[in-house]
């Protein structure tokens, strides 16, 4: 096609047209006011281009998810309908589009969806692009998640296996990979998979934390609690925003019978980055914590959850302290 065809498509004129607005969406959403946010958006059909309608119906349904609002998000997906003269939905929509059904839950509906994006993505002409690689290794990734969830072992493994397949010196995929195995119980095979993962990353200090946190969970296997915190303590030295690793220090220092400390390290992190820390995982744990510290700890919680109320985003599951 000449460059005088392809610019006089309604495709591209559509796709040329100046973009919308979306400095306003895109804070409130980095600071988790999905309210506010659907409310910005209330009539993403009024937008003038196909193409904009449908970033801003993506943005819309993202929004529904997040307030778990699925049925809703569920439906405004059903109202678009394709375009002929319009682009290819964005990769968020068709990517909630396939994992919507999950909380219905219509599982098999899911997997097909999935497995259809997967496909399509992988049969892109730039699929080799890195924007497109990683999104083949988010999918493939969901779906390896689902699997072993499911107690699917072998396709989960496969699956993951397969992104190594392609990307045998990347770090981040066999560590996955090496996730999994310890999943199953296969620990031989994740420590050889983890051995590799020092070798391809050796001298690289981007992956320094990669490698402390592989580091601390075969630590963990081997039950040397000690040893695991002081893992954890170099990748929170390197970003103390990390809150997995907080998270796990924590668990360890509990494992540790060192119950205090482990309070502490989750106390200090919901009052230093509440942005950060502040998800389901570490306040149950918190929680936990209290139930086995404390007499009183309805008191305490009580006193967690009212502070979680006036910082937490919309999405926040607020029933995880158990109140």
């Amino acid at each position: 096609m000449s460059a005088t065809s392809a610019l006089g498509s309604p495709a591209t004129s559509a796709a040329a047209a100046p973009l919308p607005n979306l400095s306003i969406p895109y804070d409130l959403a980095t600071r988790g006011q999905w309210q506010a946010l659907l409310a910005n958006l209330a009539h993403p059909s009024h937008a003038h281009h196909p193409h904009h309608r449908l970033l801003l119906s993506a943005l819309s349904a993202l929004s529904l998810a997040k307030l778990r609002r699925f049925s809703d998000g569920a439906a405004l997906l059903a109202s678009l309908h394709p375009d002929p003269g319009c682009p290819p939905p964005p990769f968020l929509l068709r990517l909630l589009h396939a994992l919507l059904p999950l909380f219905f839950p219509d599982r098999p509906l899911a997997l097909d969806r999935l497995y259809t994006l997967l496909s399509s993505v992988r049969a892109r002409p730039d699929a080799q692009h890195p924007e497109w690689r990683r999104r083949d290794a988010l999918v493939s990734s969901i779906l390896a998640s689902d699997h072993l969830a499911h107690r699917e072992f072998d396709v989960a493994i496969a699956l993951v296996a397969e992104l190594v397949a392609r990307e045998p010196d990347n770090p981040v995929l066999l560590s996955r990979l090496a996730y999994a195995h310890l999943q199953i119980g296969n620990l031989a095979a994740a420590s050889a998979v983890f051995q590799h993962v020092e070798s391809v990353a050796a001298g690289d200090s981007s992956h320094d934390s990669l490698l402390s946190r592989n580091r601390a969970l075969e630590c963990i296997v081997a039950k040397d609690y000690a040893a695991a915190v002081r893992e954890y303590e170099r990748c929170i030295e390197a970003d103390p925003a990390d809150a997995i690793a907080v998270n796990n220090k924590a668990l360890c220092l509990m494992y540790s019978r060192d119950l205090g400390d482990a309070i502490k390290v989750l106390e200090g992190a919901l009052e230093t980055m509440p942005t950060a820390a502040l998800n389901e995982t570490v306040v149950v744990n918190l929680c936990s914590m209290y139930e086995l510290a404390f007499v009183n700890h309805g008191e305490v919680k009580r006193t967690l959850a009212d502070w979680i109320a006036r910082v937490a985003p919309d999405d926040f599951d607020k029933s995880c302290t158990r109140m």
